[in-house]
């Protein structure tokens, strides 16, 4: 039986790539990475996709095209490769969804979604957010992704606390091992239900 093909979107270093290749070699992910895409050139994670023989496409945003043109490019490359699954892992841009992807796109947010999502929440930001809040816990979330930022279906969430002296580093590096194990996780549920 043929592996189910994955693209990944980034748009930054690429951890979460590194992490689900290694699902894979240790057997514990049973996919294939058919394309990783980033819609910017300069990411570390594209130099991971190199070493990691991985093809990769860089479909950068233009501004004056908007959503709806980025979003076609962003697909057409993904049909190109025959993809099954798309997993967006660190990816910045709002996409707007076709028809036939619909419910086949998932992304990972670094909080427990609804708080601390939407526009402007990625990376260390939601993290300094859960801070400024008092929040005792936080962790991270798998979504089907739909056309609004954070907004979709919840997958699976994985919870982690945050303690009286930790920093945005702290929090960080915490979550994002709670991250490794709910993404992965996640690709197993859906490609079982697709």
């Amino acid at each position: 039986m043929k592996r189910p093909r994955v693209a990944i979107l980034v748009s930054g270093t690429g951890r979460s790539l590194e992490n689900l290749a290694e699902r894979m070699a240790s057997g514990e992910l049973d996919i294939e990475l058919a394309l990783v895409l980033s819609d910017r050139p300069d990411v570390q994670a594209l130099e991971r996709a190199e070493r990691l023989g991985i093809p990769s496409a860089v479909v950068p945003y233009d501004k004056s095209a908007g959503v709806a043109a980025f979003s076609r490019n962003v697909f057409d490359a993904i049909d190109a490769h025959a993809c099954d699954l798309c997993v967006l892992a660190g990816f910045l841009r709002l996409i707007h969804l076709p028809d036939a992807w619909i419910g086949r796109v998932i992304n990972i947010h670094p909080s427990l979604l609804p708080a601390f999502g939407g526009t402007g929440f990625y990376g260390d930001r939601v993290h300094r957010a859960v801070l400024e809040a008092g929040a005792t816990e936080t962790g991270c979330t798998v979504h089907f992704v739909d056309n609004e930022y954070d907004s979709g279906p919840i997958i699976l969430q994985r919870r982690v606390p945050v303690e009286a002296d930790d920093d945005v580093q702290a929090v960080a590096r915490r979550v994002f091992e709670e991250e490794k194990v709910a993404l992965p996780e996640a690709i197993r549920r859906v490609l079982a239900g697709m």
